[in-house]
């Protein structure tokens, strides 16, 4: 395979602080790599490296000849003043230059303008490039060319950056954290585009379906070293699991040899001449490796939450509007004890306004939200990382409180709590400055958890937080004895931890699903399809619980009369004809066929031996391989509903 980046023995120092050292790899033509590591590993300085915003103490970095290389940043920034369009053309390319002005000409309806650059857009051959640019706005929704970019929100300037990547034609990215800020729409619009493009690509995503469907190698930070496993996310769990069970016989094996060692050592006094000065030597180097630890997090806190009573909240007529746009109307909810709900929905649908009014940040402007007497909140929010950057970990957790409660009568104390969401001692007794982005967002979260809340409420908690940390924070969900409402865009870590949803989608259109994220996308997609080749069937028919978009009917929260009612048979069936059950039967022959070809094809992809060719064909085969499957399973259900 044709190499387009090689790193060769990379070293970064912060003062005494060493990031990685002499650490090598490669990206070739066609390749996929996932970078994983802990918050303050170095994930971002990494690509900063690389892209060349920041600079290395040792090593060489090496790009093929004339590669067109596209970087993310995990915070885009544009210069204040320019328009939606101007930010997505931001480029010193020519091409995409001459683009972005025949754009502007042609919104402003400029016909000197037009008249001199349309002869220059021939010429430069830039039509082909411009349709290009126009299908990726398209596809990201990005329609307000006029707006601009300091007016925009996370999410839209997301995919204003996003589009200003994409519309350079790049042969290698770099994306530090695509999907945050993200809606779950454009995520999976993005992950089934890089999935389907020849693109090569580094990326450091938290996203782990993201990682698992997108990416065909994984490296990993670990200890300043890097590790690297040919395959997506699912392989590299696998292969992380061999590695550390071998790396943990290796340290028994030298735990067990130091303790001979040591008695050799102590009943030797007057062997430590010459003569064993290569034993000597050779005991420090087995102590050092005997003292190795690695602790992955894997804890279970069972933390006791404060008692919480049978009423926890109730949402009566509840009416929210911001000028002409609703975000409630008349809504109606009653929460249920332990309950734990997952909120999705785009960007702009109401879900954060939903929770500040919860809490009583926001008023609605009619009906009320009537709180049980015993419920303590502990809010994760998007904004709500304050801290004095000139305090120490360790005491601006103990400001909060002392120790925890867990459920078998003991407690933790505030050291031991920092520990289990990785915080090693050492990092709790430095300044909060001296945190990586990540490692402060985690810092925040012990201060929610501290504070031994009944009921928490996560806005988007899983956005800059790596991987490792995010499975202790489902760990402690999963054992949490209290409620919990999490608003995110992470599909792996709503699937793991809520036990329904409500789904947001716009214009106060709020909707109840008795499942998680996964299912509902299923259940969404057959729905829709259903509808939509009914030529409205059921579409206006109150009583069948679902609505035009294919979603149940919202309900009084606890019920779950709405997930019955989803799977309500539809009236007026008929029986399938000869040729429709000749039909269904070969498509139960043939979808079972096509995913065992898919399956192949993956394995065949994550293997690291097919040349760039093979690569590329059977990329293209993979994407026609989903979208026939896509069709034959909805015409399965179609015909299966018949029957």
């Amino acid at each position: 395979m044709t190499s387009f980046l090689q790193i060769d023995n990379l070293t970064k120092r912060f003062g005494d602080l060493v990031l990685y050292e002499n650490i090598s790899f490669g990206i070739a033509q066609g390749q996929k790599t996932g970078l994983i590591a802990r918050n303050g590993a170095g994930k971002t300085t990494l690509l900063n490296i690389i892209s060349g915003k920041e600079s290395a103490d040792e090593g060489d970095i090496v790009f093929r000849n004339d590669l067109r290389v596209g970087y993310l940043d995990q915070s885009p920034l544009y210069p204040e003043g320019l328009t939606v369009l101007q930010a997505c053309f931001y480029s010193q390319n020519e091409t995409v230059r001459l683009i972005a002005d025949y754009e502007t000409a042609a919104l402003s309806n400029d016909a000197n303008a037009l008249e001199t650059l349309i002869p220059r857009m021939e010429h430069g051959k830039a039509w082909d490039y411009e349709r290009k640019a126009k299908q990726i706005l398209s596809q990201l929704k990005i329609k307000d060319f006029e707006q601009k970019v300091e007016t925009l929100s996370g999410g839209q300037l997301k995919r204003v950056a996003l589009a200003n990547v994409l519309i350079l034609d790049p042969e290698l990215i770099l994306l530090d954290e695509p999907t945050n800020h993200l809606d779950l729409e454009m995520i999976e619009w993005l992950e089934g585009y890089l999935k389907r493009s020849t693109i090569s690509l580094l990326m450091v995503t938290h996203d782990r379906y993201f990682l698992d469907e997108v990416c065909n190698e994984i490296i990993e930070i670990d200890n300043k070293q890097i590790y690297s496993y040919k395959g997506n996310y699912s392989y590299y769990l696998d292969k992380r699991a061999e590695r550390m069970d071998a790396m943990q016989t290796s340290i028994d094996h030298a735990n067990n040899l130091l303790r001979k060692e040591l008695e050799w050592m102590r009943r030797q006094p007057q062997a430590r001449g010459t003569k064993a000065k290569y034993r000597i030597d050779a005991f420090y180097e087995l102590e050092k490796k005997a003292r190795q630890r690695h602790d992955d997090g894997n804890v279970n806190l069972n933390v006791k939450a404060s008692y919480i009573g049978s009423k926890i909240f109730e949402a009566t007529d509840v009416t929210k509007n911001f000028g002409e746009i609703k975000i409630l109307d008349h809504f109606n909810y009653t929460f249920s004890r332990y309950e734990k709900l997952g909120i999705v929905g785009d960007n702009g649908t109401g879900k954060s306004t939903f929770i500040k009014m919860l809490t009583g940040e926001l008023q609605p402007d009619s009906g009320n939200f009537n709180i049980g007497e015993t419920v303590r909140f502990g809010y994760y929010s998007q904004e709500g990382l304050q801290f004095d950057e000139k305090m120490k970990v360790i005491d601006v957790v103990q400001d909060i409180a002392e120790y925890i409660t867990l459920g078998n009568g003991k407690a933790l104390s505030v050291s031991q709590f920092l520990n289990y969401f990785l915080f090693s001692p050492e990092k709790q007794h430095n300044f909060v400055h001296k945190l990586s982005g990540g490692e402060k967002r985690r810092l925040y979260l012990c201060t929610v958890l501290m504070s031994n809340p009944n009921f928490l409420i996560l806005d988007e908690p899983t956005n800059d937080l790596d991987i490792v940390t995010l499975n202790v924070l489902e760990e402690y969900l999963a054992n949490f004895k209290g409620c919990a409402i999490v608003v995110s865009h992470d599909r792996y870590f709503m699937d793991k931890v809520v036990d329904h949803i409500l789904v947001f989608h716009g214009n106060a259109d709020i909707r109840d699903f008795p499942g998680n994220y996964t299912q509902y996308r299923l259940w969404k997609t057959q729905r829709g399809k259903e509808e939509s080749t009914k030529s409205g069937g059921n579409r206006n028919n109150k009583s069948s619980g679902t609505t035009a978009n294919g979603s149940p009917s919202a309900t009084t929260a606890g019920s779950n009369q709405d997930g019955k009612a989803g799977n309500r048979q539809p009236s007026g069936k008929k029986k399938l004809s000869y040729k429709e059950q000749k039909e269904l039967e070969a498509l139960e022959i043939e979808i079972p066929a096509l995913e065992k070809e898919k399956k192949t094809i993956e394995e065949n992809l994550n293997s690291g031996t097919l040349s760039i060719d093979e690569l590329n064909q059977l990329s293209a085969r993979i994407g026609e391989l989903i979208d026939l499957i896509d069709e034959k399973t909805m015409r399965w259900l179609e015909l299966s509903d018949e029957k």
